[in-house]
């Protein structure tokens, strides 16, 4: 079977999301991978929005534009989707405007039969059942628990509604429809990347969390925030960025893993704080969920525009580690490698997500813990005698304790300090001895970082390399590569800074395939490796990759 994509197009308030996850949630008990990703504009009501599902008996957790169905809850949605839809795909519409090939007025038939337009969703969800010819039961196992509490009316209502889309759809079908999902026992698990992240974040240890809301990471916060009495983590929503990161920071210093979490914007305003993370030498993980920018830039879309910025965020020198994870199961892997660096080099550590990453659901047939586990660098108050906070050391790391943990006085402070926490201008011994002292954690930090991985590279001539959430894009667009004639290989990285120590193939063409204008990953490997790389596959539009995408920009 090949890969199904469906397209549900709707206003912002018309329930899109809603029907989306339903669908997903139906096709999951099906048997079947799904892939859903969304692309929303910036307003609470109206517009036009679209969720859309890849299906698949496999996983593929890539996105696709081209429409096998397209289902518009408005005629506006059917306009502005239309050409989305495949030569002989199927448009499932409201009214004869754009000429459907199943018309299905929802709104109407939900007043009409149903006496509330309220159940225009569920017909909907019934149309596309049985366009794909699944049995109606398999729906009503995943919507009736949903309206349950509601009350007999409401369920009876609901299986009505959704009978009413789904004879419809049936009887329309016939001729037009060429799709059958039948039962499998496969069985796969849908997970979007902040709720990994969150859970690879609970998993590592953080017990705080503190945020202000701002998309694409508010998702973070809120699952957290939800799930507090499961999960035992302390979340406080800050006045603003400035007040989120500290609270994170003196969290930390308290004896408590910490985050925050943002996007660009937000981003920016922690800035002087993880200098101050980096000089009192505290353990800080942000994630930083990035946007198109500059300025407020598309709120609502994904792009891979900060990684610059998060390298060289903070005045002065001090070191920091930056990851970049690909997918759920990587965001949770690296969140634990992010507070596990944290605590062990003392330094603020970033992790790197974006719209796409945070608001995608992606197919998992399991989910292996296994390969992460929470380290604890604390030092042993027994072991001291004499305590001091920053003591200058071969490796840079200094032995940390919190305060009140034991009889030891444990100092800090925003300005240069001696050994002890105490301000110092004592410029020709101590200060400089500090900073190189902080400085040469990278040694250690450097061979902690995971390295880049390999795909495909020993026939090819041609070597994409790409980082973050584009990995699985990248990937299939090398099978549509490989049908055009072209051998093509990835390096990926997901630990982008410091850069891990890398050997590059000799007699290769490179080519960045990145989520920004400038090829920023590009730059950042031509300064650290001095590696070539001539070419650039860019997308700054607010969309993520694509396969087809990245496959025709290859050829131009």
């Amino acid at each position: 079977m090949e890969d199904i994509n469906i397209v549900i197009g709707g206003a912002a308030g018309e329930g899109v999301q809603t029907v989306g996850a339903v669908l997903a949630e139906t096709l999951l008990s099906q048997g079947y991978a799904v892939f859903a990703w969304q692309e929303f504009e910036s307003r609470i009501r109206g517009g036009q929005n679209s969720y859309s599902l890849r299906i698949g008996e496999s996983v593929r957790n890539a996105p696709l534009m081209q429409a096998d169905i397209l289902l518009a809850l408005n005629d506006g949605a059917a306009e502005k989707y239309h050409d989305r839809l495949k030569e002989g795909g199927v448009l499932i519409g409201p009214s004869d405007k754009m000429d459907p090939a199943i018309l299905i007025p929802f709104a109407d038939l939900a007043k009409e039969r149903l006496e509330s337009g309220l159940y225009a969703n569920t017909i909907a969800l019934g149309a596309i059942i049985g366009t794909l010819d699944i049995p109606l039961e398999t729906l009503f196992r995943v919507l009736l628990p949903r309206f349950e509490k509601k009350g007999e009316k409401v369920v009876s209502k609901n299986r009505d509604a959704a009978e009413i889309g789904f004879r419809m759809a049936e009887e329309k079908c016939r001729d037009k429809c060429p799709w059958r999902l039948p039962e499998r026992e496969e069985r796969y698990h849908l997970i979007d990347g902040h709720e990994a992240a969150a859970l690879g974040a609970v998993y590592a240890g953080c017990r705080f969390m503190a945020g202000y809301p701002m998309s694409p990471a508010t998702n973070l916060l809120t699952f957290l925030a939800k799930e507090n009495e499961r999960f035992g983590v302390f979340v406080e929503q800050a006045e603003d960025e400035i007040a989120a990161v500290n609270m994170a920071i003196g969290a930390s210093f308290a004896g408590v893993r910490a985050m925050t979490a943002s996007s660009g914007g937000g981003f920016a305003l922690m800035v002087e704080a993880i200098s101050l993370a980096g000089m009192i030498e505290t353990p800080l993980v942000i994630v930083l969920a990035q946007r198109p920018g500059p300025a407020t830039g598309l709120p609502t879309r994904t792009a891979q525009g900060d990684l610059l910025f998060a390298i060289h965020s903070g005045h002065g020198e001090f070191p920091k580690a930056v990851l970049a994870p690909a997918d759920p199961k990587d965001a949770f892997h690296q969140m634990v490698l992010a507070f596990n660096l944290a605590d062990q080099y003392q330094i603020p550590v970033i992790v790197l997500t974006d719209q796409f990453l945070a608001d995608s659901a992606f197919s998992i047939a399991d989910f292996e813990v296994n390969g992460s586990a929470p380290e604890y660098h604390l030092a042993d108050p027994d072991s001291i005698q004499e305590y001091r906070r920053f003591r200058i050391t071969d490796s840079g790391v200094s032995p940390r304790l919190y305060p009140g943990q034991s009889r030891h006085l444990v100092g800090a402070d925003s300005d240069e300090h001696d050994e002890f926490g105490h301000i110092t201008e004592d410029l020709e011994g101590i200060a400089p001895e500090m900073n190189q002292k902080r400085l040469r954690k990278v040694h250690g930090l450097q061979k902690e970082i995971p390295p880049p991985k390999e795909y495909r590279l020993k026939s090819a001539r041609t070597v994409f390399v790409a980082w973050g959430s584009s990995r699985d894009a990248v990937l299939e667009s090398m099978d549509l590569l490989k049908h055009d004639g072209f051998d093509v290989g990835l390096i990926h990285f997901s630990g982008v800074w410091p850069l891990p120590e890398y050997a590059f193939p000799e007699g290769k063409d490179y080519v960045s395939v990145e989520g920004n204008a400038t090829g920023q990953l590009a730059r950042l490997l031509e300064n650290e490796y001095g590696i070539r790389i001539d070419r650039h596959i860019p997308r700054t539009d607010g969309l993520p990759f694509t396969a087809d995408y990245i496959r025709s920009r290859f050829h131009e």
